[in-house]
C-alpha cells in the first residue's frame, strides 16, 4: 500500500511539474524574439547568407531585405512564425538579385 501511494505521488509530481514550469515561463521580449528570428534565418541552408532587417513590436515581426526568389520569401516568413512569442509576420521582403 505504501509503495502504491509513493508511486502515485511520483507520477502526479511528474505530470504537474511541466504545467507549473510553463505557467511560470514569461513571454520573450521583442529583443529576444528579434535575436531568435535572426538565428533561425541565419542557420537555414537556403537563407543563411542573406541580410535581413527585422523589427519587432509586441511580438509582431516585420521582415525587410532582398531575397532571390519567392521560395526564399515564403520560407523566411514560415520560419519566423515558428519562433516562440511571434504573434504575426509582416513580410516586406523584396525579390531581387542579391548584391
Amino acid at each position: 500500500m505504501t509503495m502504491r501511494l509513493l508511486s502515485l505521488t511520483v507520477v502526479l509530481i511528474l505530470l504537474v511539474m511541466p504545467l507549473v514550469a510553463q505557467k511560470g515561463a514569461a513571454n520573450p521580449t521583442d529583443d529576444e524574439i528579434s535575436d531568435q528570428v535572426l538565428v533561425k534565418l541565419a542557420s537555414d541552408t537556403d537563407l543563411g547568407g542573406i541580410k535581413f532587417d527585422i523589427a519587432v513590436h509586441n511580438g509582431a515581426v516585420t521582415l525587410k531585405g532582398k531575397v532571390r526568389n519567392d521560395k526564399q520569401k515564403v520560407k523566411a516568413e514560415k520560419l519566423t512564425k515558428k519562433v516562440k512569442g511571434v504573434t504575426g509576420v509582416v513580410n516586406e521582403l523584396v525579390i531581387s538579385p542579391l548584391d
